[in-house]
């Protein structure tokens, strides 16, 4: 089935409504908790995440190559509140008529993307935050088939060279897993998680 703007528009959607709704269940020293993103906490993670939306909100209204767009909020004070409001950003510029159409420029891959191939890449990056929150809280993301297949038809396409891969660039490396995954557990470990260490964010 071809996947149309729309579809794309609303899947992503709700991705980032189920990562707004993990992100909300955080409490006090949950925010220090280490995450499946080595070296970051959880408000680290939050505040990546935060940024990202207003990135590529900026991106989809023609300024994604201005820099400011993309840093970490300064006040993360209050990080549910910080993301829900960068979250809401985001979903009012993909929601604009003719996002699909636009170019976005993405600094963070040093290259420009027709805006439906940008929504993928935000929505394969949503699926795959809202685990990480979840499985840092010790909770279950909640989404359905049709976003979990088609981030990991995104996910696939993703090159997968260990010289591409690591610090310094958008993703850890493969994760070896069993045979016969679901579409969940194999977009993680293509990019670069492993699910069995974090069991409760299954």
């Amino acid at each position: 089935m071809t996947v149309t703007e729309a579809d794309i528009v609303e899947l992503d959607r709700v991705a980032v409504r189920e990562a707004v709704r993990v992100v909300d269940l955080a409490k006090g020293e949950d925010w220090e908790r280490d995450t499946p993103c080595a070296g970051w906490t959880l408000r680290q993670l939050v505040a990546h995440m935060a940024a990202q939306h207003h990135g590529f909100a900026a991106a989809a209204r023609g300024a994604g190559q201005d820099m400011a767009h993309w840093r970490e909020p300064a006040d993360l004070s209050e990080p549910a509140r910080v993301h829900r409001g960068a979250a809401a950003a985001v979903l009012g510029a993909f929601g604009e008529p003719g996002v699909g159409e636009r170019e976005f420029a993405l600094p963070e891959l040093g290259a420009s993307f027709p805006g439906r191939t940008a929504i993928a890449f935000h929505l394969v990056d949503y699926v795959v935050h809202a685990w990480d929150v979840a499985a840092t809280l010790g909770v279950a993301v909640e989404l359905p088939d049709e976003v979990l297949g088609a981030a990991l038809a995104v996910a696939r396409l993703v090159p997968a060279e260990p010289a591409l891969r690591g610090p310094g660039f958008p993703f850890a490396p493969v994760v070896a897993g069993p045979a016969g995954a679901g579409p969940l557990e194999e977009t993680l470990r293509l990019l670069g998680r492993a699910p069995e260490r974090w069991p409760t964010g299954a």
